[in-house]
């Protein structure tokens, strides 16, 4: 620091920040969007005023540009096709370039204890750019009675997979810290392992992420399909229909209402599943929640790769038009991306529609597509972006106002967007370890040009900051 900003800064501590934001238009969920200055200090928001005469370390001009709370992505994986020491580098570096600020893991352990997490929150140490959550996949019935302990370790969301049974049990778990290549699991989630999870969950007022959909349906359907040879992604989203996504949240929502529990619907895509949440939640006894991904608001069944290839399916043009509707409207609370870390080798599998695996990356594109697609397309306002992908995210998640806000006292999680800049997404600009997208060559309006993270900026104008790995820290959640 010069010696003239020190001497500034004695001078008057009340007037003085690390960071200064000048001429921002800064996006305040529930609020608006307030012209103002922002003065960071010690990682925190200290001052929104307009036109601050503050001296700072360093000044940044935001004129033109939108300032918004950091995104939070709710739903990632990685740790899975590489260990959880080098995916977090990878994916956290991706996250910042598409102004996520905290992503939110989606842990499979198959340890019948799952005090085995402490060897993932070691490893995850100095790994990322960004500030990071968990989310604890209970699998079996021994990891039920270790609910209470990961709420204690700032672990309280639990995931239920309901799609994995009958047929259809296999599913790839995290790796050990240092391990390569791939770890198998089977899972069973009959009624018994489904309710002890509801119940437990509940009275430890954790929230239950739901995956809803009937693995038995799913499997007779696929079954079906491969022996008539059926190919392409109108034939994959077929073989899991939308009703068995509706048949799931029924079956839930009598647990979730006989518990009291929170239940939180992952990556909803259809309109039967989405009609079938709205008429459980008007029954009341049980909170709702409903988080969507871009891919179920750009992309349809007609899309001629099996990149695409993902669980729930992409549906049909109609169910796109619900989904926005529902985001718009209100309905839906929250954007995931349901991001996963692989490669085109492991997930092309033979080339056919069967043996590709599903999920693709996607938590760097999150943004950048509801600013193209959605604000400057004028189907939502930069307002309803704020509040999808942070606000409502961090209330629900325990999280705020540390984070989801704008506001005096809150982390300084910012991101600054040039909704005018255009650019062709590919993988070389998302930097994943990924190294395809669903979304490549597509030219998308509006993207994240600064993120900031607890007032460290992370990535500027596309360059993520090598002196920022290892800033990212656990945000335990109580």
């Amino acid at each position: 620091m010069s010696a003239s900003v020190t001497g500034h800064r004695a001078q008057g501590m009340e007037n003085s920040c690390d960071i200064l934001i000048t001429n921002a238009s800064a996006v305040i969920p529930k609020v608006g969007v307030v012209e103002c200055d922002i003065a960071i200090e010690d990682g925190r928001i200290k001052t929104l005023k307009p036109s601050q005469n503050a001296s700072a370390s360093r000044r940044i001009n935001a004129a033109g540009r939108y300032v918004l709370p950091g995104a939070i992505d709710p739903h990632v994986h990685y740790g899975v096709y590489t260990p959880i020491d080098e995916a977090a580098l990878t994916e956290s570096r991706s996250a910042a370039v598409g102004g996520v600020t905290t992503m939110m893991r989606m842990l499979r352990l198959y340890d019948t204890d799952y005090r085995a997490v402490e060897k993932q929150l070691q490893a995850s140490k100095g790994a990322h750019y960004i500030d990071y959550a968990i989310h604890a996949s209970i699998l079996r019935k021994e990891q039920v009675k270790d609910i209470p302990y990961l709420k204690k370790k700032g672990i309280n969301s639990l995931k239920i997979y309901m799609n994995l049974g009958a047929d259809l049990n296999h599913i790839y778990m995290d790796l050990e810290p240092g391990e390569h290549g791939v770890k198998d699991g089977e899972v069973n989630m009959d009624d018994s392992l489904l309710s002890s999870i509801v119940e437990v969950g509940a009275k430890e007022h954790s929230t239950i992420l739901v995956h809803a959909e009937n693995p038995a349906v799913c499997a007779e359907h696929i079954r079906r399909g491969k022996e008539m040879g059926m190919s392409g992604l109108k034939a994959w989203s077929d073989c899991r229909p939308p009703q068995s996504e509706a048949e799931s949240v029924a079956k839930i929502s009598t647990l979730g209402r006989k518990f009291g529990a929170n239940l939180y619907f992952v990556h909803i895509g259809s309109n039967a599943a989405l009609d079938a949440i709205l008429a459980e939640r008007q029954k009341g006894n049980a909170n709702y929640y409903i988080e969507t991904c871009p891919q179920y608001l750009t992309h349809t069944y007609d899309f001629a790769s099996v990149t695409g290839k993902v669980v729930p399916p992409i549906r049909s043009k109609s169910d796109v038009q619900s989904v926005w509707s529902a985001l718009r409207n209100g309905i839906i609370d929250t954007v995931g991306t349901d991001h996963v870390a692989n490669r085109l080798d492991i997930k092309m599998g033979n080339g056919d529609l069967w043996s590709a695996l599903a999920g693709f990356p996607g938590i760097a594109t999150m943004l950048p597509v509801l600013l193209d697609q959605g604000v400057n397309g004028d189907r939502i306002s930069i307002e309803r972006v704020a509040e999808v992908t942070s606000y409502n995210t961090a209330r629900i998640f325990g999280m705020y106002p540390s984070k989801g806000t704008i506001q005096q006292g809150s982390d300084a999680d910012l991101v600054m967007i040039d909704m005018d800049l255009e650019q062709k997404a590919t993988p070389e600009l998302l930097q994943s370890y990924s190294d395809y997208t669903i979304y490549d060559g597509w030219k998308l309006r509006g993207w994240p040009v600064l993120t900031m993270v607890r007032g460290k900026v992370v990535m500027e104008a596309g360059h993520v900051a090598q002196d920022a790995l290892g800033h990212g820290q656990f945000v335990a959640r109580p």
